[in-house]
């Protein structure tokens, strides 16, 4: 199998191309020929610092090291206690390196069934890579941690990134509406999505601005460093503030401070919020920007160019 890869963990240290033995599936698994890989800020996170690089560097597998989540392709060979996917089947999913799992930034990756949905026939595969982690947590911070309901508003922070795209389109499927936060030059994207107002963050302070719209039932910050006090000052009874998993101090402690109305949402795939995310692309309450097509070669320009952070779609690498 073909892989972008590390050597090893230390800092700096380039991808290559690698070629690695086939592996075969356990009896628990499912082997997938990929066909386009999803890019995600947790790829190079992962690769640089933080909590997440040292639970990778303890549970992933020894080096090379492959990084990446998103996947989708076609199921080649199944484990003989798989029951719910089968040969022949176009799966989206994500890798884990906690189960001792190399990433998706390869032509072939090994995963549990329970980390991928199975695809109805003639779904875009380049689209379906480009859904599970930034889907998931979208679905996560509105849907299953917010609770947003019919008629009640959510406000985005960060709606035109990756996440914040996708979660102004969740409020406004679940008939609430969404407040988006971004500069004034993607104003323009986030009202297309949906979005009823937008405030442009380059003209003050966006939590001050936002002040003008509340209650909220969900703030969402998938930007990361805003003020959890402040949010939560934004939020009606009952209401939720949710953040993107990051690695701050001050992330942290949101979480920890009562009435606990702040929550940390790491977006990791599950067969159930997978199938979520699709059904939505499916009855068109969800669309995704595909920015760029990149080969895996290319896959250290593509961690780049999402670390550059300008991307206003998402960026896929094609094995």
């Amino acid at each position: 199998m073909r892989v972008m890869a590390q050597r090893s963990w230390a800092q700096g240290e380039p991808l290559v191309e690698l070629e690695l033995p086939l592996p075969d599936p356990r009896p628990d698994q499912i082997r997938v020929r990929v066909r386009a890989i999803g890019v995600n800020p947790v790829d190079w996170k992962m690769r640089q610092r933080g909590p997440l690089r040292l639970a990778a560097r303890v549970l992933a597998p020894p080096p090379p090291i492959v990084f990446g989540i998103d996947f989708a392709g076609i199921v080649d060979a199944v484990g003989a206690k798989v029951q719910g996917v089968k040969v022949g089947d176009a799966v989206v999913g994500g890798t884990d390196f906690s189960r001792g799992q190399r990433g998706s930034q390869a032509d072939t990756v090994l995963v549990r069934e329970d980390q991928v949905a199975v695809l109805p026939p003639g779904f875009d595969l380049e689209l379906a890579a480009a859904l599970p982690v930034a889907g998931v947590t979208a679905y996560r911070c509105i849907v299953e941690v917010g609770q947003l309901g019919p008629n009640q508003r959510a406000l985005i922070l960060g709606a035109s990134g990756g996440v914040g795209q996708l979660a102004v389109q969740f409020a406004v499927g679940r008939g609430g509406s969404a407040v988006g936060v971004c500069s004034g030059k993607n104003a323009a994207l986030v009202r297309e999505l949906g979005a009823s107002e937008v405030i442009d963050y380059t003209q003050g302070d966006p939590l001050a601005q936002a002040q003008a719209f509340a209650p909220y039932q969900v703030v969402l910050d998938a930007v990361g460093g805003h003020p959890g006090a402040a949010c939560r000052r934004l939020l009606a009874p009952g209401g939720r503030h949710t953040m993107i998993a990051n690695e701050t101090v001050a992330s942290s402690l949101n979480v920890l401070v009562p009435p606990f109305r702040s929550r940390s949402v790491l977006g990791r795939p599950t067969t159930a919020r997978l199938q979520a995310v699709v059904d939505a692309v499916v009855r068109g309450a969800l669309k995704v920007r595909i920015e760029q097509r990149l080969p895996l070669a290319e896959a250290e320009r593509a961690l780049a160019l999402s670390h550059a952070g300008r991307s206003t779609g998402k960026l896929v690498l094609i094995p």
